[in-house]
């Protein structure tokens, strides 16, 4: 009977030292804003670096910087290579600005007082299903974003970055060969349409998005050497959207919206497209039961900042049969972000 015991106490024991490790994730989410608001991944690009003269080049205190990285060093984000030397790792590098993979800018909004304010009244979104983001600010994200240009700039930033680094494998999954219009809805500063032109020489496509957006987009394809093939449209696509595309792309757009938004906008396309063409849904599709899936905690981000949320695959085909269109087929599934398909019915 000893042994069963034992068996029992470990048990319960493994469970409080994983609990435990999930309770010291807030203070890693506050680590890594801090770490990636001073930059000290930026600094170790040419090598490691001794801890004093990292405090000295990013205005630190030289004790608590350490602390910091040793703690951090111990999850595999910076590692210490000599006593009081660190070095980047690879997760580390995608603290790093301006590179490929570079998700720095989503760890710096993350740590605005802004967002931890939302962040912290998640249960007012639990009791209410409301986003904690207009409980706290009296506004919606986007309308708090409008009136503040430098943070809806590291927003627009931090969300790029990450739809860049999500839509390169369903890019690489799914075969574009034979379309000759793409439209991209809400497709912000061109990185999508830049990436798919690139691959497809003989397409041509659309950066549609507010009209005080879609210039971003110039620089983007021009660098990319697909200006003369892509137009930039400034719209709302709840009201209306580009004619005679294809095919359409929406990513990391309906997640953002409520049910009834999202389907004014699968409708808007359905009305214009070709009769033959597409639907290109780029989001997280949520799998069923107790599989593990990042779009699970990304939908709780949804649940606190706006009305939208992240949906299974049966969710989205009802999205789709309410607006005309049939579900076709889902594409790398077990992506951080899928591509769904469909057609008009």
């Amino acid at each position: 009977m000893s042994g069963v015991g034992n068996k029992s106490t470990n048990g319960v024991m493994r469970s409080t030292v994983q609990m435990l490790e999930f309770h010291n994730g807030l203070s890693m989410a506050h680590l890594l804003s801090v770490i990636a608001e001073i930059g000290v991944a930026d600094q170790l690009t040419d090598g490691p670096l001794r801890v004093e003269e990292l405090a000295e080049r990013t205005g630190t205190n030289v004790g608590v910087l350490y602390r910091v990285l040793r703690a951090m060093a111990s999850r595999g984000v910076f590692t210490e290579v000599t006593p009081r030397t660190f070095g980047l790792t690879p997760l580390a590098a995608t603290l790093r600005s301006n590179v490929a993979g570079s998700l720095r800018d989503l760890f710096r909004l993350q740590g605005r007082p802004c967002m931890q304010e939302v962040y912290a009244a998640i249960g007012h979104s639990v009791r209410t299903g409301e986003p904690a983001f207009e409980h706290v600010h009296g506004t919606t994200l986007f309308s708090y974003l409008t009136e503040r240009p430098e943070l809806s700039e590291l927003f627009s930033s931090a969300m790029g970055n990450v739809a860049r680094q999500v839509q390169r494998p369903v890019i690489d999954a799914y075969d574009l060969s034979g379309v000759r219009r793409l439209i991209d809805i809400g497709g912000a500063h061109g990185h999508l349409v830049a990436a798919i032109l690139s691959r497809y020489p003989e397409m041509r496509g659309v950066v549609f998005d507010l009209p005080k957006v879609v210039p971003g987009a110039a620089d983007v394809l021009t660098e990319a050497g697909v200006a003369e093939r892509a137009e930039m449209v400034g719209g709302d696509y709840l009201r209306a959207v580009p004619a005679q595309g294809d095919a359409y792309t929406i990513s990391h757009v309906l997640h953002q919206l409520s049910d009834t938004e999202a389907v004014t906008v699968l409708t808007n396309i359905r009305k214009v497209m070709d009769p033959l063409g597409r639907v290109l849904v780029i989001d997280p599709v949520i799998p069923e039961g107790d599989l593990p899936h990042p779009g699970k905690f990304m939908d709780i981000t949804m649940l606190m900042l706006a009305p939208g949320r992240d949906r299974t695959e049966l969710e989205l085909a009802g999205l789709f049969e309410q607006a005309g269109l049939r579900y076709v087929e889902t594409v790398a599934l077990s992506a951080p972000s899928s591509l769904v398909v469909a057609m008009a019915t």
